[in-house]
């Protein structure tokens, strides 16, 4: 069976136990290059094959992966942070489903969280911003029609961006075109929750000179949006004057 194992942010232990526990068994592990913290790879069995789908295409990671099962093999196809966010797992899923193997999906801790949890921010305040959008910028790979960031800008959002250290520039420009002001915090969290772990808290309009400074050109997230200040309102889950549930309020 093949396992689809998310490997958390970074720091070895954000792995999900589930997640250590399907590595510990593996026969077989084919993890993605250096997003992947190498030392998760210590709990895996002396004799376990271990290839770096860095330097495969999709027909090689399949062929290891039919290879693993025609011998009864156990195979964990470790990605980074959580496998359904920018882990290019469909297309395999797609295959092993055309071959009738077997397959299931482990989830991870996402470097979005970590990145969260580094900055000690929420994503979600109550009267700055309730949705959450999770992006890119286009560069080599394009985005739809609708997905630009212009168009995301407009809705004022918390807003975390993958894979666009290398374009921040371009990010900058958009993002102040489409509706956020030069003045909106911004933040950057280099390799969120790895022992090497940097962040920077800035403005949307020096975003790029703060990291050009830093030197930071990939491995990074950026995050924007008002919730990185300090005015927001209490939630309602805990206003005393509030009724839920489980009791009743004030008023």
């Amino acid at each position: 069976m093949i396992h689809f194992v998310g490997a958390g942010s970074g720091a070895v232990d954000l792995i999900t136990v589930r997640g250590q526990r399907l590595l510990e068994n593996a026969d077989v592990v084919i993890y993605a290059g250096s997003l992947v913290n190498p030392e998760l790879l210590e709990y895996t069995k002396k004799d376990c094959k271990i290839f770096n789908s860095a330097y495969m295409t999709l027909e090689e990671v399949i062929a290891e992966m039919v290879s693993a099962e025609e011998n009864g093999l156990e195979t964990v196809r470790l990605h980074t942070g959580d496998p359904s966010i920018y882990g290019a797992i469909r297309e395999q899923i797609d295959e092993l489903e055309r071959l009738g193997i077997k397959y299931d999906i482990c989830p991870g801790v996402s470097s979005f969280f970590a990145a969260a949890a580094t900055l000690g921010i929420e994503y979600t305040l109550p009267d700055v911003s309730q949705s959450l959008i999770i992006t890119r910028a286009e560069g080599r790979t394009p985005v739809p029609e609708g997905e630009k960031l212009k168009s995301f800008a407009s809705h004022q959002s918390t807003m975390v961006l993958f894979l666009s250290s290398g374009l921040v520039g371009k990010v900058q420009k958009e993002l102040i075109e489409g509706g956020y002001s030069p003045d909106t915090p911004a933040a950057v969290v280099y390799k969120a929750s790895w022992s090497d772990e940097k962040k920077f808290v800035t403005t949307l309009g020096r975003l790029e000179e703060t990291m050009k400074k830093e030197n930071i050109t990939k491995t990074a997230l950026i995050i924007v949006g008002k919730v990185l200040g300090n005015e927001y309102s209490r939630s309602k889950l805990y206003d005393g004057e509030f009724t839920t549930e489980y009791r009743r309020g004030t008023k």
